[in-house]
């Protein structure tokens, strides 16, 4: 089936300018999200996604309500949500298979389906800004056009993509969102900072670095997290990168460098360095080919399970 508005199927010839007119209620949803201050979310009940992650769960789980994440530039982040079950997806998407992406985020919800109830798949697409050289915007459309693909009819509810995510600071184009958080048991979608980008954000953050592909990382029927095991040749000139200057890291491993948040190279530098010591992950993280499972403890807050109690 293909991607509606208000029960309507999307023209996907329409700019995005086109879009808005004829749709002037997504225009006015986007900017009551982007006038929002943004909410520092604490560690207790939230689960951070690394681009190129995904986590679907419901407001059964009594582990995680709150899923989120940020550092989004001509990146998307993408939540569907099924309001039979309540089942809720975030991803954070690059433009890297987002064919393949799309169809995975549709049957992680889909998972949670049940004969008895009457809902349907809504998509909140946020992300992106007018870069130049039009990154954002293919991502926009190609979005668009894979959840316009897939079998099950999907209701487009919130569009703050691209232009409309837009601003001018200082002469230079930027988002004014670069990140977002979903409560799962609200459906409530806000713009959003976080404390906690963890656990292992450093081998997160070295898989995306060295082209690892979408991934679920969280099991809602456990409510257990699992990292890995991935693996990763040693990376080429890394040495050589960890010797450039800001100017040049920034300018070389970014899409849109004048658009990057201010943490930037010193996260960029940190992976780097992560990845020289762990050149041969399954050696050092991933011993025995095992995975690293966390789950919330008392406090709320990421504990390891060992995996010989497992």
């Amino acid at each position: 089936m293909p991607l509606f508005i208000r029960d309507e199927r999307i023209d996907l010839s329409l700019s995005v300018r086109q879009l808005v007119q004829r749709y002037p209620h997504l225009e006015e949803r986007a900017k009551a999200l982007t006038s929002q201050p943004a909410r520092t979310v604490e560690p207790k009940g939230f689960l951070y996604i690394q681009q190129r992650e995904f986590a679907v769960t419901t407001p059964n789980d009594s582990s995680v309500y709150i899923l989120g994440s940020d550092d989004a530039t001509t990146c998307h982040l993408v939540v569907l949500r099924d309001t039979g079950s309540g089942a809720t997806c975030l991803t954070h998407c690059d433009g890297s298979d987002t064919d393949t992406e799309v169809s995975m985020i549709i049957s992680s919800v889909k998972s949670f389906f049940r004969n008895t109830e009457d809902g349907r798949l809504e998509l909140h697409l946020v992300g992106g800004f007018n870069d130049d050289k039009g990154l954002s915007q293919d991502l926009t459309n190609h979005l668009l056009r894979a959840f316009d693909k897939q079998e099950d009819k999907v209701h487009l509810v919130t569009f703050c993509a691209t232009e409309l995510n837009d601003m001018v600071k200082n002469g230079i184009h930027v988002p004014i969102i670069y990140g977002i958080a979903v409560n799962v048991k609200t459906a409530e979608i806000f713009r959003a900072t976080f404390q906690d980008h963890g656990p292992d954000e450093d081998i997160r953050s070295a898989r995306t670095l060295t082209g690892g592909a979408m991934i679920n990382i969280y099991d809602a029927k456990t409510e257990w997290l699992y990292i890995g095991p991935y693996y990763w040749m040693p990376l080429q000139f890394v040495d050589f990168w960890l010797e450039q200057g800001d100017e040049q890291i920034l300018k070389k491993l970014s899409t849109s460098p004048l658009a990057e948040p201010p943490h930037f190279v010193t996260h960029i530098r940190s992976t780097l360095m992560f990845l020289k010591e762990h050149p041969f992950p399954e050696n050092t993280l991933f011993v025995n080919k095992k995975s690293r499972v966390y789950k919330k403890n008392e406090e709320g807050l990421w504990e390891r399970v060992l995996t010989d109690k497992m």
